[in-house]
């Protein structure tokens, strides 16, 4: 008994400095959200490639956007290290449960960045390359310290998530076109239903944090409800345009009709009820809906 507090202390030491490992820092890329990116990215490229797809630069553009995707992730974890450490749902990640050390996610994301930023300019173009810049940028510079201060970085954060299907555009197309910006706008609204659901199935853990997310601001979910409603409205004419500008044909369209009406009803029923069951329904709805699309926007090419 007498070494107990010694081992009680020894154990405490243990649990705050915990080792990283190769996971750890797979885990601060946030590699699900990274997927996406890879997904976009590569399909922006394949549906702007004017002749035969060069698969050589199209893996540079790919991983190139995602290194600076995933490098933006971890420096964005780095500077809310404090804010994921009251959260449920992130207090497990390495930074808050002390697995990675913030100066060496740091050093792991710039070298990150800067990788991705080196490969695009080798590999693509200056277009890509600044397109990419401007993903940083925004997600690092604006987004992340405005979502401290008001709702409407949810509107801002939306710009940095869909410029990876931009870039992926511009490195083939060598040009952003109506193409490119028809990418970008269906990513960039598809977001916000999505991110309203979250917001709202975690309004308690954004509220314990001092997040400003609008289910916090405004508890009973009104606005956060006509947000996703309004935006999804927006996205259903917005995601037939691809038939109209020359990037997939009429079986694209009326797969897009279908799911984009299909997206809308769920957030008439979510912006109508805001309930959990609604608001689940409409996250999976969502995360069901883009490569939904994005596979028969590919395939009708």
């Amino acid at each position: 008994m007498k070494n107990a507090p010694a081992e009680i202390a020894s154990a405490t030491l243990a649990d705050v400095r915990r080792p990283s490992n190769l996971s750890d820092y797979i885990a601060l890329t946030k590699p699900r959200l990274n997927f996406l990116v890879v997904v976009t990215s590569a399909a922006g490229y394949y549906l702007g490639a004017p002749s035969a797809i060069d698969a050589w630069r199209m893996a540079q553009a790919v991983v190139g956007t995602a290194l600076v995707a995933g490098g933006a992730a971890v420096l964005n974890q780095v500077y809310e290290r404090d804010t994921d450490a009251l959260m449920r749902r992130t207090l497990s990640r390495p930074l808050p449960d002390h697995r990675v050390s913030a100066f060496d996610a740091t050093i792991f994301g710039a070298a990150l960045s800067l990788a991705g930023i080196a490969l695009l300019a080798l590999g693509a173009n200056w277009l890509a390359t600044l397109l990419a810049l401007a993903t940083i940028v925004v997600y690092l510079v604006i987004y992340t310290p405005m979502k401290r201060r008001s709702p409407a970085s949810t509107l801002v954060g939306a710009v940095p998530g869909a410029l990876p299907p931009l870039i992926g555009w511009a490195a083939a197309h060598g040009a952003v076109s109506a193409g490119g910006w028809t990418l970008f706008a269906i990513v960039f609204l598809w977001q916000i239903p999505h991110f309203m659901a979250i917001a709202w199935l975690y309004r308690d853990d954004y509220r314990s944090a001092g997040f400003p997310m609008l289910p916090v601001i405004e508890p009973d979910g009104r606005r956060t409800g006509r947000h996703a409603l309004i935006f999804a409205a927006a996205l259903l004419p917005v995601s037939l345009v691809p038939s109209f500008v020359g990037l997939s044909g009429w079986i694209y369209f009326w797969i897009a009709l279908a799911l984009s009406t299909g997206l809308l009803g769920l957030s008439i029923r979510f912006a109508t009820t805001r309930s959990e069951i609604a608001a689940r329904a409409l996250f999976f709805g969502s995360i069901t809906y883009l490569p939904l699309i994005w596979a028969a926007m590919m395939l009708n090419h």
